[in-house]
């Protein structure tokens, strides 16, 4: 899985700049694709909320954290330095951002 992170603070794009990085991202993932690698990908949205083992629910994305978690991608990989290497490229970079790959755990 990738994990795609921004700095909160950082410039919101032009309506022209938004759609060149739409198109950046179609590519970057239709390569992935093509590949056979690609299981899903999705943006996430700007709410949220957070429930404590103490009942608490607070609302989200949080002042207090520097970056957001923009979206994810979940691929197919051989091995973690395959799932490493699909990451390259990806248009988070273009912006400022990072790419967390993370390996996924199933539990039969």
């Amino acid at each position: 899985m990738m994990i795609f992170r921004n700095d909160k603070d950082a410039p919101q794009p032009s309506p022209e700049q938004l759609q060149e990085m739409l198109k950046d991202w179609d590519n970057w993932l239709g390569g992935i694709a093509a590949q056979g690698r690609l299981v899903s990908s999705d943006a996430l949205g700007f709410q949220g909320k957070t429930f404590d083992s103490k009942g608490v629910v607070s609302d989200g994305p949080y002042a207090e954290v520097k970056e957001i978690v923009g979206g994810y991608t979940m691929v197919k990989a051989k091995d973690f330095d395959e799932a490493v290497t699909l990451s390259k490229g990806c248009p988070m970079f273009d912006v400022g951002g990072t790419v967390e790959v993370r390996d996924i755990m199933v539990f039969e």
